[in-house]
């Protein structure tokens, strides 16, 4: 079967190409992507080549293809899994293998290290340590995007789970974020700061008591409360707070002033910027945790820490990068009881498209961009439905659409586009 895919070469070097798939082998899974959203670590990858820890040193030979938040569904299925999966059955997919011996060792992951497996493509081949590794996940959700998205929302529902505390005169770590405790999410209404604070106030088995978010972009803020407003947050016992710490001429005060002095039992910081990860040590509790979510691009990327507060008041530090397949399976069943990640989506697009959004990624404001790989359609972002409709029978219907969905992409949408746009 032939495909179109996006393949990294190198550095900056980015291809749409049409080639011919291999043959399945008897452990393999032959499927299609419908959806994938682009996720800054594709950035990071396209823009590092073979200097990415996930890149094979080969890439230029035997190029890989890119996008690892995707979803799909399943066209042929090897003879070894039969018995599991079935053809017309919708997927989602952890790309975090940690397989020791895959083809470029512990961080082989798809969307960065196989020739014919990646989310930027209409077709692609599952590897067999996919599924040894019970990677490959079922998803019976409405749509295709929900299944993207599971894979962001595993990131956090990992860091959220990789926090720890201990207690006095005890040195085991009780895994986890405080219950009833108080969480900061600083720099936090990007696309996976507003996962964040999705799965925070909706999680049904442990939640704090104050959740303080920052930033210091006030539309992207605005944007947040409208997606997250305090009162639902409150409906489930949560004080959700939203402050522009630009705005303040002492964020340190103001963040300790809103727990009475007591500090933040769990810090998460979705931004690579040292101000703000000291910001966040300066805000902890005894026996805090701060989290560090966001990854640098720089191997030589630092920060201050207070080490008084380290060995005084047992403050302490954690970094996440992805979650596992069981932070995926959770998020997952929260998509299936109706947690609908729209509001992380402000753009969509086509295969096309994905090349130029990749590389600039940094520079496109807003939330995720979700890529649709076999239809052509340059990169849109949702507020531009109306002005694009005026002489574009798809964009007119799909501006009807998101506007009777309180502005987010949805189910209809998708649907509607799937059924009306050009074919790559």
């Amino acid at each position: 079967m032939k495909t179109k895919a996006i393949r990294l070469y190198g550095k900056n070097d980015l291809r749409l190409e049409e080639f011919e798939l291999p043959e399945i082998k008897d452990d393999e899974i032959l499927a299609s992507v419908i959806s994938d959203s682009i996720c800054m670590s594709s950035y990071k990858a396209a823009v590092q080549g073979t200097d990415h820890k996930r890149i094979p040193n080969d890439a230029a030979e035997n190029p890989t293809m890119i996008g690892h938040e995707f979803s799909g569904e399943i066209i042929q299925v090897g003879k070894k899994w039969q018995d599991k999966f079935k053809p017309g059955q919708k997927y989602s997919i952890q790309p975090a293998l940690n397989y020791e011996d895959g083809p470029v060792g512990i961080l082989s992951a798809p969307g960065y290290s196989y020739q014919y497996v990646g989310g930027n493509a209409t077709y692609i081949v599952i590897p067999a340590e996919v599924m040894e590794l019970d990677c490959l996940l079922p998803y019976d959700g409405p749509g295709f995007y929900p299944g993207s998205l599971a894979e962001p929302l595993s990131c956090v529902i990992g860091a959220m789970h990789a926090n720890y505390h201990t207690k006095q005169g005890s040195y085991v770590h009780n895994m986890e974020i405080v219950q009833g405790g108080n969480m900061a999410i600083l720099a936090g209404v990007g696309p996976l700061g507003l996962a964040a604070i999705n799965y925070a106030i909706h999680r049904e088995d442990r939640q704090p008591k104050l959740l303080v978010v920052t930033d210091i972009d006030q539309e992207r803020l605005d944007r947040a409360i409208d997606l997250f407003p305090p009162e639902e947050a409150a409906k489930n016992g949560i004080k959700l707070v939203y402050i522009n710490t630009g705005k303040c001429d002492n964020p340190v005060e103001e963040l300790m002033a809103l727990t009475d002095g007591e500090g933040y039992n769990d810090v998460f910081v979705f931004a690579p910027v040292a101000p703000v990860i000291e910001q966040g040590d300066a805000i902890m509790a005894i026996d805090g945790c701060l989290n560090f979510f966001a990854g640098p691009s720089r191997p030589d990327f630092q920060a201050k820490m207070n080490f008084y507060n380290v060995h005084y008041q047992s403050t302490h530090i954690v970094g996440t990068s992805g979650g596992n397949t069981s932070d995926l399976v959770e998020a997952i069943e929260y998509m299936n009881k109706g947690l609908d990640p729209a509001g992380l989506v402000t753009h969509i697009g086509g295969l096309n498209a994905v090349i130029e959004t990749t590389l600039n990624l940094p520079n496109i404001p807003g939330g995720k961009k979700l890529m649709y790989t076999h239809i052509d359609l340059p990169l849109t972002a949702l507020t531009e439905f109306e002005e694009k409709g005026k002489d574009n029978k798809l964009f007119a219907k799909l501006d009807e659409i998101t506007k009777r969905n309180n502005g987010l992409w949805s189910i209809e949408a998708e649907e509607y586009l799937l059924a009306n746009a050009p074919a790559i």
